[in-house]
């Protein structure tokens, strides 16, 4: 039975009992899918008025920033009261709730007895196609809170009618596309009214899923999620009270799995250079719910950026391939794209985008196809400017094999990048 708020009067509703890469690595996958077809063979309802005034932000293009270290150090530590508390009486309010990892952690705070407040659209999931109604049925377990962090007023509104204090905020929003305005939007804005009406309903701690690949920040989402980040720091650095903890997971399993299909099929593995470009620690989706999980209580966590991994080597391209092609007992059977075909792409694009600006994020696009083509999503070390496996923390027991096999026997049901999809 859940409580449903309007701005009428409450009545009471019925349901049935019990229930963030990467994403953007999409424009990778049209591409080599391209390549591949032209081969030969108690839960608060809160309805909230849908609102098109966003937090204004004058964005400008920066250059490479990092989350000040000297804004890290200077927060002393101070555990907050609720931690002494029993995980039932922690109110733990989630935004990104409906994205692809949210969901994972908003079960795993439900199965470790928190109070979670999941805040969803109205409209939620793959191109807005889940109804209220089967969110709150996904969501048994949690409190559904229907609200749009993107409007600062309307989100201000939908917690404070659920007349209960804040002591967590877990943010789990990310861009769909990882377009120029809309990361900034969502990475940058949403994330911030997260944060700011979270403390002022008495949230002393923020936990803040961000990704690996803002150490080398090239890209606009980048860029967006370190102001957060920065920000975060400095919030406190002037409140003792206040704590945070950054996550930076590696690649997701789902964006590593976009060929098993085609390879099935027996078309080629296609990987960019020689598949040894870049490497990475993938973790699964339960295993960073997990781990994001832990930091809401544990204080070694507190004040901290947090990379994190899977368990294993790191696997670059060419392995991943080695291994698809071993479980499938087929003959290794390889695609390679010289790298350049991307910079050209990107190169006419920029010079595209000078001419018709509207073309500004396919352009973007094509940049954060060839970032995840050659980048590794490992840390990197600041001394050597290299990345490093070794100093790449792991977490977890969910192998990249083990999902291969799950996908070889299951398909990709429930993995799809749906709107993180570029085309």
């Amino acid at each position: 039975m859940s409580l449903s708020l309007s701005s009428k009067a409450p009545c009471l509703q019925n349901h049935q009992p019990l229930r963030n890469s990467n994403p953007r690595t999409s424009f990778c996958f049209h591409f080599i899918n391209q390549l591949q077809v032209s081969l030969p063979p108690c839960r608060f309802h809160v309805p909230c008025a849908k609102s098109s005034s966003f937090f204004k932000y004058g964005r400008e293009r920066l250059d490479p920033i990092a989350a000040s270290p000297a804004a890290a150090q200077a927060a002393e530590i101070a555990p907050a009261p609720f931690r002494s508390k029993n995980p039932k009486d922690i109110n733990i309010l989630v935004v990104g709730s409906t994205g692809y990892i949210g969901k994972f952690v908003v079960n795993e705070l439900v199965k470790r007895g928190f109070n979670v407040i999941a805040v969803a659209r109205e409209r939620s999931g793959i191109r807005g196609k889940k109804s209220k109604e089967e969110t709150l049925n996904e969501y048994k377990g949690a409190n559904v809170c229907f609200s749009d962090v993107t409007s600062m007023d309307v989100f201000a509104n939908s917690v404070e009618n659920l007349g209960t204090p804040i002591d967590v905020v877990v943010s789990c929003l990310a861009s769909r596309s990882g377009g120029v305005k809309d990361s900034w939007r969502i990475d940058y804005e949403a994330t911030k009214n997260s944060l700011m009406v979270g403390r002022n309903y008495g949230a002393s701690h923020f936990v803040l899923l961000s990704a690996i690949c803002v150490q080398k920040p090239l890209l606009e989402f980048q860029r967006a999620k370190l102001k957060l980040e920065a920000e975060l720091m400095e919030e406190a650095a002037k409140d003792l009270g206040f704590t945070y903890s950054i996550v930076r997971p590696t690649a997701f399993f789902k964006s590593l799995g976009g060929q098993v299909d085609l390879v099935k099929e027996g078309k080629p593995y296609v990987m960019f250079g020689d598949g040894k470009l870049c490497a990475c620690k993938p973790i699964s989706e339960p295993d960073l719910a997990s781990f994001i999980a832990d930091c809401v209580l544990s204080e070694d966590k507190i004040n901290q950026v947090l990379p994190i991994g899977g368990p294993g080597k790191a696997l670059t391209p060419l392995e991943q391939g080695e291994m698809l092609f071993r479980l499938l007992r087929k003959e290794p059977k390889f695609f390679k794209v010289p790298i350049e075909v991307m910079d050209f792409a990107i190169g006419v694009l920029d010079f595209l985008v000078k001419i018709f600006p509207s073309m500004e994020d396919a352009a973007e696009f094509g940049k954060i196809g060839r970032y995840y083509a050659a980048e590794s999503m490992l840390l990197l070390d600041p001394e050597t400017g290299e990345y490093t496996a070794d100093k790449t923390p792991s977490y977890g027991k969910d192998t990249l094999e083990e999902f291969f096999e799950r996908v070889i026997r299951e398909g990709m049901a429930g993995q799809e990048l749906g709107e993180q999809t570029i085309f």
